[in-house]
């Protein structure tokens, strides 16, 4: 059966990724408030919170291997659906669980709906762009930041307003299952996205059983994921040391070191949410190229500036160059010809998000030997290798 599929339907498609993109980043950052919260109800050690921290990140990584199967097998609607629920469940025990152990084992059911409900999300939002005929991932992963921001200042604001933390968390739980049920059914089923991916595909591209099983081993997927890994090392590197960096280097006063992953976050925001329009006017390469580049240049800049000011003006760079380089990356694994998109962005998703979690210790292990001067400008680098790679392997579409 050929997809008839109105244009009503694919708007509304589209709207509902984009609500999905918010709930997973309004979840994922409405933990960070709690962090200090759970430390000292276990009364732990910086040490052991680090540790404790490490389930999340291995919960997702577990996970994101495997959902490119489960979105195969039962549609990216349904795993979408679950992942949510899990996360939701999840934030409240996490808030008020008295046991380390028990502690240890919800942050990691937690972060398996993390690692789960970022690849199917991803997956849908290729197959609507696909329908929806212009580069859509930016916007989506543009309310995904709009989330992370609403998520790490909601709680805190509520709280701030005197409702208790409790009665808070689950407010913003019961807030993302809202969300999910009210647009579930604008969502694609399993059948459709196949047929969407049919359709999409040409003869001799369509993925076989075989190179479903080992399409991570394609040379082109291994590619896109080393660049994944690349740009989640620097947002990694942002979230985890840019308040130390203004706080030790630059000498800006503790409460206020936070502004530098701050500044990151509203440029990447606002970045992402004009960033298909960007796509379309350029092409997808000259994104990639010219944003690791600009990173780039904000990373030394942040460095070499002596005055505080332009340190922040250093990370909006690194934000603004970096916002819209991953959405590429996803939609041009969902374009590789004979990989499943499932297996492809599970693959790009999983090697990048190693990035994200072990990159920053090994920029802590870095700044331990030399500097975190040093370890940052090594991140300059990096990105610089990244837009070279790009310009001469990576295509403009």
């Amino acid at each position: 059966m050929d997809i008839a599929i109105s244009s009503v339907h694919v708007s509304r498609a589209r709207v509902a990724t984009q609500l999905i993109f918010l709930v997973c980043g309004l979840g994922m950052a409405s933990w960070a408030p709690m962090v200090p919260y759970a430390k000292d109800r276990l009364a732990l050690s910086d040490a052991n919170l680090g540790l404790l921290l490490l389930l999340l990140g291995a919960g997702a990584m577990l996970m994101m291997p495997t959902s490119g199967w489960l979105v195969s097998r039962f549609g990216s609607r349904t795993i979408m659906a679950c992942a949510v629920l899990v996360m939701a469940l999840a934030l409240p025990l996490l808030l008020v669980l008295p046991s380390t152990g028990v502690m240890a084992i919800t942050l990691f059911i937690f972060g398996s709906g993390v690692g789960t409900i970022d690849v199917a999300m991803n997956a849908h939002g290729v197959q609507v762009q696909n329908l929806y005929g212009k580069p859509i991932m930016s916007s989506l992963h543009g309310l995904f930041s709009v989330g992370g921001l609403l998520g790490s200042l909601g709680l805190g604001f509520l709280i701030k307003l005197g409702i208790n933390p409790l009665y808070a968390i689950v407010s913003i739980a019961a807030l993302m299952i809202l969300i999910m049920l009210t647009q579930y059914k604008y969502l694609f089923p399993a059948d459709v996205e196949r047929q969407i991916i049919a359709r999409f595909a040409t003869t001799d591209e369509r993925p076989t059983e075989s190179n479903q099983r080992f399409g991570w081993l394609n040379g082109s997927v291994l590619f896109l994921g080393v660049m994944c890994f690349a740009i989640f090392l620097a947002e990694g590197a942002v979230l985890d040391w840019s308040a130390i960096f203004l706080r030790d280097v630059k000498g800006i006063d503790a409460e206020f070191a936070g502004a530098g992953y701050a500044a990151f976050s509203v440029a990447m925001a606002v970045m992402r949410l004009v960033g298909d329009k960007l796509v379309a006017r350029l092409n997808s390469k000259t994104v990639v190229v010219g944003g690791s580049l600009l990173g780039a240049v904000g990373l030394l800049i942040a460095i070499l500036s002596p005055w505080v000011y332009g340190a922040l003006a250093g990370f909006v760079l690194v934000g603004l160059g970096a916002a819209n380089i991953v959405p590429i990356f996803f939609s041009a694994a969902a374009k590789l010809p004979s990989v499943a998109p499932t297996v492809s962005i599970s693959t790009i998703t999983t090697i990048g998000y190693t990035g994200l979690l072990a990159g920053p210790a090994l920029l802590g292990f870095i700044a331990q030997q030399f500097s975190l001067s040093t370890a940052l400008g090594l991140l300059a680098l990096l990105l610089l290798l990244v837009a070279l790679s790009y310009s001469i392997k990576g295509k403009a579409t």
